[in-house]
């Protein structure tokens, strides 16, 4: 094939539409293929195949169409795919958004292409996900506990810090199993801001995450167009250094709403019929591409897990975007704007968040024992409060029986003491459980009816337990 395409270069191009270039009279061109752009400057873009039809192909530019002149652009199809450049070597830098270094540091000597497309992991070589990995943040470990290889993503909203809570999360995350081997941290952004990438980067250095992390770039002012490789990249990174390298990444992809803006825009230029919103019908399956490349593999002892974060258009959660998401996903974590302005962070509201692989990864032996019970009677008594706190908006304080007071008085030492924490505060599952039984101690004994006796007169704090029955 690569005999063949040093003869399949073409001067010319037949229409320009946004970031699509359209080229007629094309022979033996593939869907995905990838393309060597020359302006009549000499300039050199990269394109990719998106549309093939009898001898008509349709190309994305990745760095644009401003500036391509129909007549005297040549295009040159190269017979292979897009292709990511990889090594041991990639720790630690910083990349574009398609894939070329950005930091100042050399170029990646490969030790093999890798096509960004991926290969779909067989469903029957799946390996449930069952192994705990500790974020530092209390609400997620322990209410909505990730594992490793689950896709759980963070609903956010515009202006909420999702930016501050995923570089926490890059920073101290990490798998507590003995024996589990290295762990890394894949960070892709799309479509954000200069300011947005200098925290980032300035984080993760100053930090020192940036030594176990691969980061990939795209700003808001770049191509759209690239905003569809961005994820890819990163996903492609992730699986050479789990399946290759035999380590656990953690994969954080932000914001998988300008990912989805992207794909309007393309589909619009293709004069797509529009779907929900105008977001193209197979939005689904495009995201799907993304998520279902999160996994573990019989055998394999790497794994990629996902913790993609998008915002919702106007704190929409039945918006296209993040209902397609949680279809797709394990769950969900999501902010509250409501927290944000009683000065929570961070700001998660856990009564709609879920993490369906939860129960597998946790319990005797992963966390703790009492784990799964502390949860759920955390989780009762949170939303026994919040009912509470609605009720005193009608009747006033002073009308609420003794218990009802303290679930009330409980919901607000809960958002201060549990969810609230510093922005570089990393709290260990045991300093996690610590928290959680002090705040249950406020509660009469008999209320704890959510775990079993044996961990009650474990773990229940004896001052509180002799206040409480007395």
């Amino acid at each position: 094939m690569s005999d063949i395409s040093k003869l399949r270069e073409y001067m010319g191009v037949t229409e320009i539409s946004g970031p699509l270039v359209i080229v007629e009279n094309v022979r033996d061109v593939a869907y995905n293929e990838l393309v060597k752009i020359e302006l009549s400057g000499g300039e050199q873009r990269l394109g990719q195949v998106l549309e093939v039809s009898g001898n008509t192909a349709v190309v994305q530019v990745f760095e644009g169409t401003s500036g391509i002149n129909i007549g005297d652009t040549k295009l040159k199809f190269t017979g292979k795919s897009v292709e990511l450049a990889v090594s041991p070597d990639i720790l630690g830098r910083v990349f574009s958004g398609l894939g070329k270094p950005i930091d100042k540091g050399p170029a990646i000597v490969p030790e093999k292409m890798m096509d960004i497309i991926g290969n779909p992991i067989n469903p029957t070589a799946r390996e449930y996900p069952a192994d705990f990995i500790e974020t530092g943040v209390s609400s997620i470990d322990l209410m909505n506990t990730l594992v490793r290889g689950q896709k759980l993503p963070i609903f956010s909203g515009s202006g909420l810090p999702h930016n501050e809570l995923a570089a926490q999360i890059a920073r101290q995350a990490r798998v507590l199993e003995e024996g589990a081997g290295d762990f890394a941290v894949v960070f892709g952004a799309m479509g954000i801001t200069f300011e947005e990438m200098n925290f980032f980067i300035t984080d993760f250095r100053k930090t020192g995450a940036i030594e176990r992390s691969v980061v990939f770039m795209n700003l808001a002012d770049h191509p759209a167009i690239e905003r569809i490789a961005t994820p890819r990249m990163a996903l492609t990174a992730a699986e050479y250094l789990a399946f290759e390298l035999e380590m656990h990444v953690l994969v954080i992809l932000t914001d998988m709403t300008n990912y989805c803006e992207a794909l309007r825009e393309i589909s619009a230029a293709r004069n797509e019929v529009p779907g929900r919103r105008g977001y193209p019908g197979y939005m689904y399956t495009d995201l799907s591409s993304l998520y279902e490349r999160a996994g573990k593999i019989y055998g394999k002892k790497g794994s990629i897990t996902q913790l993609p974060i998008l915002s919702m258009p106007e704190d929409d959660i039945t918006h296209p975007i993040p209902d397609l998401t949680g279809y797709i996903t394990e769950g969900q974590i999501v902010l509250s704007r409501d927290m944000v302005r009683r000065g929570v962070y961070p700001p998660i509201d856990i009564l709609p968040c879920l993490s369906r692989l939860m129960t597998k990864g946790i319990g005797e032996g992963k966390t703790r024992a009492d784990h799964h019970g502390v949860s759920n009677q955390l989780y009762s008594a949170y939303a026994r409060g919040r009912d509470m706190r609605e009720l005193v908006a009608v009747i006033g304080e002073a009308a609420l029986s003794d218990i009802d007071a303290k679930y009330l008085n409980f919901a607000d030492n809960f958002e201060e003491r549990f969810i609230g924490q510093g922005r570089h505060e990393h709290r260990t599952i045991e300093d996690t459980l610590r928290i959680s039984w002090e705040l249950l101690s406020d509660l009469p004994k008999s209320e704890l009816k959510r775990i079993d006796e044996e961990f009650i007169e474990k773990y229940l704090p004896k001052k509180a337990e002799a206040e409480v029955s007395s």
